[in-house]
């Protein structure tokens, strides 16, 4: 059935639905019975097409993307309609759905449980040679996960956003937030949910640049990224008083050492779901801001969605049903030694889904935090940090927790950039919202959300898997990234492998978008509230540390303005300033394949050292430009993989085509 620009096909008891939505894009939705419409997915609304039509012979064409729905028959099977995307200009295969077994089940698989909801299954032809990128921020030190099987489902350090570009010319979105599973193996490509109300799904098609801008265009645009965001940021686990926290402030003046954020962590607060300072460690917060302002430096509070049964706002949260609930047992889903707490008690969460909680939250951070001058939230343990790790029963203003679970880390990001955008229009002025998130989900870019990559350790090998997961949740849509410099559990700032450690940490995380230093060092203690760690400032890891340190942060300096401007074109077409080679050289076919260098920008390729005692390495430049190494400025042609010096105070990086960027100090 034709119905205006689209495709809609019924087949016994099931609906399938294909409508163009966007350029070269479509959005495909099938259920038995009536068709999902909820707004818990990640789409926006209906974006224009490009002259999308239906063609005589039923085929939905949207510019550089041709759908077809065949009745496919098999010899002793059941007939059953299977959805193929094609690239217009060529006719050529981009996906297409493949039955699991030939008689039944189909494409599309339904295992309801007479609620209206299920475990689905939606499959897909798998694909020699094929390569596939994205899938958020994973920890299993891959930037291509053909061959992987994923969990869909937040977990510190692991952040579910189910799109996916392929390397051959499609993007995917599984628009929806249920906990699952997907399969990218060698004879399938399979996405499950544990309990779903149908299938909805949205596929692009493009080069990878093109394919980024149709996703943002179809989940929203990140903002553009306030110019002092863009600076350095000092956090350790953590500054227990006022007078700690500004003496650190003082002391980068003191040495001309450039900061823009200084982070006071958790515990800072008078109880959990308080959301505020604590009177005993921050006696005169006003003067504290005061202070800082004319140094200009920016305050950034930790604010985690925990609540304890002894905060002030616990009964409020309780009664008007703004926690997370349950299936079974009490609304407590974790359990953390607070303020008051001879030992580890229960906590709840507050329900960000829930409008009447957003805006309550929001009048108790304004009242507290806002009205000081705070302006810069990070928003830790917002997967929910659940503890047994069981989403399927929790219960949601939104739906059940197997359906919803994964929305939760981009509707607390929307607590705070909405409280954020309506304080600013009182007061005139532009909210300039950052949100440091542990987690997210697609879409949360448009709520100015950046993304840290959760409680890693402090080890070579976790440097490495960091570099995949950057550049992963780049693909993702998330543009806005970083990790704590160092790692975060361990690392001794006396010891020598970890002061060399943090050096090549630095000289990688000054190319991220966001730099920022974070870490519970030596000697770290039992979480809870009286907890500190060991020193984590820049003149801690001794003085060969600390110069090189120096230099890369004043090399940063003269990088923001370059930065600024590609992160400029990330929100307006979805591009990413840190993005993995084959994004500007997509026919470079070995630019598909190096997963441990990246562009930084189209003029800056970064090839990060990122194993202990290494003084060279290995890098591949891609073909079609000539590069020039930065420091020494020995000059390459594309397509060479060359070997590299680069002592301990060098990393490898090189220019394109005699580009003008402010690496070297004049």
């Amino acid at each position: 059935m034709i119905e205006g620009d689209a495709l809609e096909f019924r087949h016994h008891h099931e609906v399938l639905r294909v409508e163009p939505w966007g350029l070269d894009s479509v959005r495909v939705r099938a259920a038995n019975g009536p068709l999902p419409d909820s707004d818990a997915g990640a789409l926006e609304a209906h974006p224009p097409a490009s002259n999308a039509v239906v063609t005589s012979d039923g085929r939905l064409v949207n510019g550089e993307l041709t759908v077809e729905i065949v009745q496919a028959e098999h010899e002793g099977g059941m007939p059953t309609p299977l959805v193929r995307f094609l690239r217009t200009s060529t006719g050529e295969e981009l996906l297409a759905e493949a039955r699991e077994h030939f008689w039944w089940p189909g494409a599309r698989v339904y295992y309801g449980n007479r609620s209206g909801a299920g475990e689905i299954h939606q499959q897909f032809k798998a694909y020699a040679g094929e390569r596939l990128f994205g899938m958020g921020q994973r920890t299993h030190g891959r930037l291509d996960h053909k061959g992987l099987g994923l969990d869909l489902v937040q977990r510190n350090a692991e952040v579910s956003i189910p799109f996916v570009l392929s390397s051959r010319g499609y993007g995917f979105l599984w628009n929806n937030p249920a906990v699952g599973r997907v399969e990218f193996a060698e004879n399938v490509t399979r996405w499950t949910a544990s309990q779903s109300r149908g299938i909805d799904y949205f596929i692009t098609a493009g080069s990878p640049a093109q394919i980024l801008a149709r996703y943002a265009d179809a989940t929203g645009h990140a903002p553009r990224l306030p110019g002092w965001a863009s600076g350095f940021w000092q956090c350790k686990l953590r500054y227990r008083s006022q007078e700690e926290l500004l003496e650190v402030a003082r002391e980068h003046k003191r040495r001309g050492l450039p900061l823009s954020v200084i982070v006071t962590d958790y515990f800072h607060w008078t109880a959990m779901g308080d959301y505020r300072l604590d009177p005993a460690e921050y006696p005169d917060p006003e003067a504290m801001m005061r202070e800082l302002d004319e140094m200009g430096v920016r305050l950034m509070v930790s604010v985690w969605p925990t609540v304890s049964p002894l905060s002030e706002n616990y009964a409020t949260l309780r009664d008007e049903g703004m926690l997370v609930g349950a299936d079974q047992g009490n609304e407590f889903h974790s359990t953390i030694r607070d303020k008051g707490m001879d030992v580890p008690m229960p906590v709840a969460f507050y329900d960000p889904t829930n409008p009447r909680t957003r805006e309550f939250i929001w009048s108790v951070v304004k009242r507290n935090y806002h009205d000081l001058g705070v302006r810069v939230w990070w928003l830790d343990a917002c997967e929910p940090e659940i503890n047994p790790g069981h989403p399927a029963n929790l219960v949601f203003h939104a739906g059940p927790g197997a359906e919803v679970a994964s929305i939760y880390p981009r509707d607390n990001a929307r607590l705070y950039a909405e409280g954020m955008a309506e304080a600013a229009n009182g007061a005139d002025g532009d909210a300039e919202t950052v949100l440091l998130c542990r987690s997210a989900w697609a879409g949360q870019q448009k709520y100015s959300a950046a993304v840290w990559s959760g409680d890693i350790p402090a080890t070579w090998d976790s440097l490495r898997r960091q570099i995949r997961a950057g550049l992963s949740i780049a693909i993702a849509g998330i543009p806005w990234w970083t990790t704590d410099i160092g790692g975060f559990h361990g690392g001794n700032a006396s010891d020598p492998e970890f002061r060399e450690l943090i050096v090549r940490w630095f000289q990688y995380g000054a190319f991220c978008p966001l730099f920022r230093l974070h870490g519970n060092r030596e000697p770290r203690t039992p979480t809870g509230w009286d907890q500190t760690g060991g020193p984590n400032e820049v003149w801690a890891f001794g003085d060969e540390a600390y110069a090189i340190i120096k230099d890369v942060m004043l090399m940063r300096e003269r990088l923001r303005p370059y930065l600024h401007e590609q992160l400029d074109k990330a929100a307006s077409d979805g591009l990413p300033a840190m993005r993995p080679l084959f994004v500007d050289f997509p026919d470079d076919e070995r630019a598909w394949t190096v997963e441990d260098e990246f562009m930084f920008g189209p003029d800056v390729l970064v090839a990060p050292i990122a194993h202990a005692g290494a003084r060279r390495r290995e890098v591949y430049l891609p073909e079609g430009s000539r590069w020039t190494h930065a420091w020494s400025g020995v000059t390459h042609d594309g397509g060479e993989l060359i070997e590299q010096d680069a002592p301990l105070h060098e990393i490898a990086v090189y220019l394109r085509d005699n580009a003008n960027v402010p690496l070297v100090s004049p």
